[in-house]
């Protein structure tokens, strides 16, 4: 292997580690979270649905499944992303009123969460403490 193949092999396979760690970046986290309940359409063309597990993220591919997680009383609920959002500084993630009643946090309208990437198909349970399977 040429000296300029070595390099431009290193050079792809940083390129592509980048890439790699960013996406891991964003497969999980922790932040403040609210919750929404509007009835005009998503990012994604469907119409928002308060009484669905559904959520906005910034980044995460529509179609995601994510487990959040009340930081202050442990109770994880499974939504969709299906929406850009929070565009409000410090917010990671915007969940829909019907996934912030499960999580215990409608009353306080934010709370501290952590979030993770799930595989899970539609209807589909996750093993843990209070999860809720995803309805839609």
């Amino acid at each position: 292997m040429t000296t300029t193949r070595r390099s431009t092999f290193a050079a792809a396979a940083i390129a592509a580690f980048a890439l790699l760690g960013s996406a891991q970046a964003h497969a999980a986290g922790c932040g403040h979270a609210s919750w929404y309940a509007l009835g005009s359409k998503t990012a994604s063309g469907e119409r928002m649905n308060a009484a669905k597990l559904t959520a906005a993220h910034r980044t995460l591919p529509f179609g995601t499944k994510v487990v959040v997680t009340n930081k202050r009383n442990g109770k994880s609920v499974v939504v969709r992303i299906n929406d850009r959002g929070p565009f409000i500084r410090g917010r990671v993630i915007d969940v829909s009123k019907a996934a912030a009643q499960n999580i215990g946090m409608v009353s306080s309208g934010t709370a501290q969460v952590c979030f993770q990437v799930v595989d899970a198909g539609a209807n589909q349970k996750i093993a843990g403490k209070g999860l809720k399977a995803i309805d839609g």
